[in-house]
C-alpha cells in the first residue's frame, strides 16, 4: 500500500469517504449482486459525484480489503491533507481561546486508534496529536474504525513529542496527562480554556518524558473494583468532560 493510495473497506468508511471527501476517492468496488440497500445508496452516491464504481466478485474484494471486513465495499483512496506539524499553531489561534487538543502517546492498537478519533470528532476537537514512530499509523483500519472521524479532523503525527507539548505550552495550551495514580480529579480541573487532554498506550501508558511535559495529572474517579478503562474509553470521558464544562 503506497503513501499515495490505499484501500479503505467497510460501508461505513467508504460512504464517509464519498461524502467527505469524494475528490479523493479514486474508484470504488463493490460486492456484484448485493441487494444491501447501503450498498445501492454507495453506488448512487459515488455515481452522482463522478465516481468510477464497478460491480466485483467477493474474492477480488477479500483480495483488495486484506484483514480488514469489507461488508461488500472496498474504495481506493488517495489519502486526503496531511497535516503538517507547523500548521498546529494556526488552528490552536483560529479556536480562540476554545482549542482542544487529544495527544495520544503511543496507541498501538489501530482500533483504539480510531475509536479515539470517533470520540475527539463527536466532541468538536481542534486536532489530534500522535507520534510518528510510537502509534499505530492511520491506515485502512483506523479509518474504518473511526466511521469517517480519519477523514474530517486534523491528525498530526509530529517526530518529537515533547517538543510539540513545549510548543503547544507557548501557545497558550494548558496540558493535562490521564493517570490512575494522580490525585486530582478530572471532575475538579478547568476544562474551559485552551486545553491538551493526554493519554498514554495501552501498555505503559505516558512515557517519562511526556509525563514531565504536562501541567498537571489528573485521573478519572472509578469507585468500582476496575484499575484502568480502555483507552478509548478513557479518551471520550475526558474529552466529553471537556464539552460539558463548555456548555
Amino acid at each position: 500500500m503506497s503513501k499515495q493510495n490505499q484501500w479503505i473497506a467497510g460501508i461505513n468508511a467508504v460512504a464517509s469517504a464519498i461524502e467527505n471527501d469524494a475528490d479523493n476517492v479514486r474508484e470504488i468496488l463493490l460486492e456484484a449482486g448485493s441487494k444491501n440497500p447501503r450498498i445501492t445508496e454507495i453506488e448512487e452516491n459515488a455515481r452522482r459525484k463522478g465516481i468510477e464504481v464497478r460491480r466485483v466478485t467477493q474474492q477480488a474484494l477479500d483480495g483488495v480489503g486484506g484483514s480488514v471486513r469489507h461488508q461488500g465495499a472496498v474504495a481506493r483512496y488517495a489519502a486526503a491533507k496531511t497535516w503538517d506539524e507547523g500548521e498546529l499553531a494556526g488552528l490552536i489561534e483560529a479556536a480562540e481561546g476554545k482549542a482542544l487538543v487529544l495527544v495520544l502517546d503511543g496507541v498501538q492498537d489501530p482500533h483504539n486508534l480510531g475509536a479515539c478519533l470517533r470520540s475527539a470528532a463527536a466532541a468538536g476537537a481542534t486536532a489530534v496529536v500522535i507520534p510518528k514512530d510510537k502509534s499505530a499509523p492511520v491506515n485502512a483500519t483506523v479509518r474504518k474504525t473511526s466511521a469517517g472521524a480519519a477523514d474530517r479532523l486534523p491528525v498530526f503525527p509530529v517526530t518529537n513529542l515533547a517538543r510539540c507539548l513545549r510548543d503547544l505550552q507557548q501557545l497558550g495550551v494548558w496540558i493535562y496527562g490521564l493517570a490512575g495514580e494522580a490525585e486530582a480529579s478530572l471532575y475538579d480541573i478547568d476544562l474551559r480554556g485552551n486545553v491538551a487532554l493526554v493519554l498514554g498506550g495501552e501498555g505503559d501508558g505516558m512515557r517519562r518524558l511526556t509525563r514531565e511535559h504536562c501541567d498537571g495529572l489528573v485521573k478519572i474517579p472509578m469507585p468500582g473494583d476496575i484499575e484502568s478503562l480502555n483507552v478509548s474509553v478513557a479518551a471520550g470521558v475526558t474529552l466529553f468532560e471537556a464539552v460539558r464544562q463548555r456548555r
